[in-house]
């Protein structure tokens, strides 16, 4: 899809959505989600505040944008700064200093000290145009190089001072963007995060300069989500020797960054009302990161069942032998263990076929090692990788949605299956033990719509899908229990009554016409 030539543009929205690397650059799980809430509230006007790393990583426009959408703005954190001059060298505000140096010893109390969010608070205020704590001090005063050579001097185990410098620099600089922006966005009545992080970081400064409603909805836990990339990830460097690093303990840029997030997580849960969760077992960690648990509270996802019902009459009575995972070809997807556990069903049921229907294009060198996998395991004959399709057309032809994820939140696929009377194996996370087994006494008696197994155990993923496949009578059953727990619980009518109660709660709280920026009545 084209990305237009221009972009909407409005003096004034209803309700914000702040996106950080989703909508509408990147299809499928939130930004699919963010095109549904957009389009069922016709009535509200939306502007959008897209949030990615760098122009250059993203390409077109994925979904077009709705009617509904009148303000479009997009910013990128780690673009080059343009000075109209290079600033010089400078002593640095004394103010700033002494701020910073009050944080840094704050932060030492940890995660829980209401002092360390106190000048957490105050820090943010000062990063807005005509602070105290100003980007051309952070980058080039004196002050900002002393405290950071002490911070290296006192914590950092890293003998290369100039990766812990330039860490820092790329970890703190997009701050001050983001404060521009909180500072010139159209006035709003009401924000709405799809995750903590720098979007989440963006919402918390509108609530607290503005007083504008803050309403997070997370569908993972973005802390979480963060951890997990930056224990794999590859980028940051670990420059101790074999004799300095203790195996049990992360490298120091590591845990930078880790605390980096935690922290802007627990100032957006401290702006943020309500806070909402996708399944239960994710806002209980959203309480043990520091939301208030009395502002938290769940609203699962729901899918269209005019979609998919129709689909039921078109399968024939035994189930195909045909394993299908939907989703992006990507590690976290953990497509390799789905392949490893075909060779072990095609031993048993030669007849059977494996299907990967997602693209490929997010992580080509990943996905050049799945395609080497199947050939070498012998399966260029069973398994098909279909690329992008729509699920409609996936689901009359298959006997079961696999999904051998090592992290999800609650995946729409397993409730389009669902209710188009597919059961599941999945693996244990998220909110997928609930969606098979139920949450509670009366969504138990519905019985198990699938079956659940460890992350990446090949063998006991494929013993489950042969044992559904395998008895007729267990997959149906298996298949009446999806149809009625979606049915019950997720569809998109109760979700999108939930979050228009939100809104309204929300909206009711601002004035429909609120003031212009720069009129003393906005700074909150």
């Amino acid at each position: 899809m084209k990305k237009p030539s221009t972009h909407p543009e409005a003096q004034s929205a209803d309700i914000a959505l702040l996106l950080e690397g989703t909508f509408p650059y990147v299809s499928g799980g939130v930004s699919s989600w963010i095109n549904q809430i957009i389009r069922a509230y016709p009535e509200y006007r939306f502007a959008i505040v897209f949030l990615g790393s760098r122009r250059e990583d993203y390409g077109e426009f994925r979904y077009p944008l709705p009617d509904n959408v009148v303000h479009f703005e997009e910013h990128y954190l780690y673009a080059p700064i343009h000075w109209h001059q290079q600033p010089a060298p400078r002593k640095g505000s004394e103010r700033g200093e002494a701020l910073a140096l009050r944080l840094i010893d704050a932060f030492s109390e940890g995660m829980d000290s209401p002092r360390a969010m106190d000048a957490f608070r105050e820090a943010a205020l000062e990063l807005l145009p005509g602070g105290a704590l100003r980007l051309e001090d952070f980058l080039y005063s004196q002050s900002a190089w002393n405290i950071i050579c002490d911070i290296y001097r006192k914590h950092c185990a890293d003998p290369s001072f100039v990766d812990f410098f330039w860490t820092v620099r790329i970890m703190y600089q997009p701050l001050w963007m983001l404060a521009r922006v909180a500072h010139e966005l159209i006035p709003v009545r009401a924000v709405h995060c799809a995750s903590t992080g720098y979007a989440g970081f963006l919402g918390g400064l509108m609530a607290q300069t503005r007083g504008t409603p803050l309403i997070l909805s997370e569908h993972g836990i973005y802390t979480k989500e963060r951890k997990i990339d930056l224990f794999k990830s590859e980028w940051i460097r670990d420059n101790r020797n074999i004799f300095q690093r203790d195996p049990t303990e992360l490298s120091y840029f590591r845990q930078m960054w880790i605390q980096f997030f935690e922290w802007i997580g627990r100032y957006c849960y401290h702006c943020a009302d309500p806070i909402i969760a996708l399944y239960e077992a994710n806002r209980l960690r959203q309480v043990l990161d520091g939301a208030p648990a009395e502002r938290t509270f769940n609203i699962p996802n729901g899918i269209q069942l005019a979609r998919f019902a129709p689909l039921r009459t078109q399968r024939p009575e035994a189930p195909p032998p045909v394993l299908c995972l939907i989703g992006r070809v990507v590690p976290i997807k953990d497509i390799k263990t789905f392949i490893r556990a075909m060779r072990r069903v095609v031993n048993q049921r030669p007849d059977a076929q494996g299907w990967i229907a997602g693209p490929e294009d997010e992580d080509p060198a990943y996905a050049t090692e799945c395609h080497n996998l199947v050939r070498s395991l012998g399966l260029q004959e069973h398994i098909r990788f279909l690329g992008f399709q729509r699920v409609e057309a996936l689901m009359p032809q298959i006997g079961l949605v696999v999904l051998s994820s090592i992290s999800e939140a609650l995946p729409l696929v397993l409730l389009e299956g669902y209710a188009a009377g597919v059961p599941t194996v999945t693996t244990d996370v998220g909110s997928c033990r609930q969606l098979v087994e139920g949450l509670d006494d009366e969504d138990r008696a519905l019985g198990h719509s699938g079956m659940v197994v460890p992350i990446a155990d090949p063998q006991r993923l494929a013993d489950a899908a042969l044992a559904l496949l395998g008895d007729t009578a267990a997959w149906q059953a298996a298949s009446q229990a999806a149809i009625a727990r979606v049915e019950r619980y997720y569809t998109d009518t109760l979700m999108f009554a939930r979050y228009r109660k939100v809104y309204e709660t929300a909206l009711e709280r601002t004035p429909p016409a609120p003031h212009a920026p720069g009129d003393p009545a906005w700074q909150a």
